[in-house]
């Protein structure tokens, strides 16, 4: 499992660019205000959620998002959803709760995680995400985050959360 400067070095070697800002602890949207001013970009809400057939998903928002987890699943083609078990977070994506991030996939090394990418921060000119860790925020383009998927080989699912559809590419 990477941790953060393994992830580091992985964005380094796979050509995104991208800035870490520290700061406190963050575990979820909305706390430690402040945090965010001075980050540019897209900032985002990360679910782990795992579906009633056992399938593993990992959902990443734009931060003041809503999103209607009793209707997610008719929309994503999954089963009923629920929140994750932290030791399968733990063992899939190498996070706890409150560090959730698409950055997690880094771990997810036998591609048990289906990736759902909110429509704003598909196109967001920048996304910031946690490098696998609350303490720190990572800013990346949105050409970076393509190239760090790609790296993975990882095809998100874009769903337009407020219109609550799949958007085709």
């Amino acid at each position: 499992m990477l941790d953060r400067a393994g992830l580091t070095a992985f964005l380094d070697a796979h050509g995104v660019d991208h800035t870490t800002t520290d700061h406190v602890a963050v575990f979820r949207v909305g706390e430690a205000p402040g945090v965010k001013d001075g980050i540019p970009g897209a900032h985002t809400k990360n679910l782990f959620l795992k579906d009633a057939k056992g399938r593993l998903w990992l959902i990443s928002a734009k931060d003041d998002t809503a999103i209607d987890l009793k209707r997610l699943h008719t929309v994503i083609g999954s089963a009923r959803l629920s929140f994750g078990p932290a030791e399968l977070m733990a063992e899939t994506l190498g996070v706890t709760p409150g560090s959730v991030t698409a950055f997690g996939l880094v771990n997810d090394t036998e591609r048990r995680v289906t990736f759902v990418l909110d429509r704003a921060l598909a196109e967001a000119e920048q996304v910031n995400f946690h490098p696998l860790t609350n303490t720190a925020t990572t800013t990346v383009s949105q050409a970076g985050l393509r190239r760090f998927l790609e790296a993975l080989s990882v095809e998100p699912l874009v769903v337009d959360f407020p219109a609550m559809a799949v958007v085709v590419r």
